[in-house]
């Protein structure tokens, strides 16, 4: 096990190269720049002030000395400063990923107790009324963009409830946990919604596929119980399809939580990306994906290990 786990963090490496010479080649193909972006909105300078602004970030450099110097300090854990604020990435991100990063566990861990109860549910009632409904339920869950339903909350509470959410005015979970519950469990139930229909066909199909093994139907000849074949037997090989599904959805949820947070006005990790792309805030956009594509790829090694504590069977040596 150790020996595959070290292999795949030196496998990350290349990977999160290759992420950052993508993302660095896509924001330099956008046309105009940073410096571009500050003179149309904010600021009014000169050609002379903004040749100076873009000598200042190394923006005048060829595109190859640009990248092995901005590598060459994340590789130091500098990602550069944000040219929209003034302040560090690093602790742009720090400051706005726990928020996200709740967002995401919360959503996780709602839409996989809810998909694999369901899911259960579903494949020991087969061909039930109850199963036809979870049926119907997760193909809506699958078809429904999060965005959509969550502008869907906020139009029906204001309108019909004449209930606002409190956009904007983010309260810390240390600082006033039921208050930021309050503002998180719109966006939690939007991204929830449909990662639990993948969870619950995912739970379903591979319970019944389990159940109609030989080792299960050897339990049942033995004289054990419906319940034991399936909770003692079948429910825990079910599972790996499980993980691999939560472990893989994680990075789209990262992908989801982006425009679930410009929809809500959440001050995190997305809507911080969003508004670097739009100003063209390259150390901030090149920062916070590598960032993310390094907590993907950090979950799916996770993910990995979880196999062998799931499946006695899956062995990495």
């Amino acid at each position: 096990m150790q020996k595959y786990i070290l292999k795949r963090l030196l496998i990350m490496i290349p990977t999160l190269l290759g992420i950052s010479i993508v993302i660095f080649l896509i924001m330099r193909a956008i046309p105009g720049d940073t410096i571009s972006a500050m003179i149309g909105t904010q600021y009014q300078l000169t050609e002379a002030q903004a040749e100076s602004l873009r000598a200042y970030y190394g923006l005048d450099k060829p595109l190859i000395t640009q990248y092995f110097n901005w590598i060459g300090n994340a590789l130091q854990g500098n990602f550069g400063y944000s040219v929209r604020t003034g302040q560090p990435v690093m602790s742009e991100i720090l400051s706005r990923f726990p928020l996200t990063m709740e967002i995401t566990i919360l959503s996780i861990l709602l839409g996989t107790i809810f998909g694999v109860t369901v899911g259960i549910l579903a494949a020991v009632y087969r061909g039930s009324f109850f199963d036809a409904i979870i049926r119907i339920f997760a193909m809506i869950g699958l078809a429904t963009p999060s965005f959509w339903l969550g502008t869907m909350i906020i139009y029906v509470l204001s309108v019909h409830f004449k209930i606002m959410l409190n956009a904007g005015n983010y309260v810390a979970f240390s600082v006033d946990p039921i208050g930021n519950l309050k503002q998180v469990i719109s966006p939690v139930l939007c991204m929830a919604f449909s990662f639990s229909a993948s969870v619950m066909r995912t739970t379903r199909s591979s319970l019944l596929e389990e159940i109609n093994k030989e080792y299960a139907q050897t339990a049942r000849a033995k004289g054990l119980r419906e319940r034991l074949v399936i909770f003692g037997h079948a429910l825990r090989n079910a599972l790996i399809p499980v993980i691999t599904l939560v472990g893989y959805q994680v990075g789209y949820l990262f992908g989801g939580v982006v425009i679930i947070e410009q929809v809500f006005a959440l001050p995190g990790l997305g809507r911080l990306l969003l508004n670097g792309i739009s100003q063209r805030d390259y150390a901030l956009v090149q920062g916070s994906i590598v960032f993310i594509a390094f907590i993907f790829v950090l979950v799916n090694l996770i993910t990995d290990i979880a196999y062998g504590l799931a499946d006695p069977r899956i062995r990495y040596d």
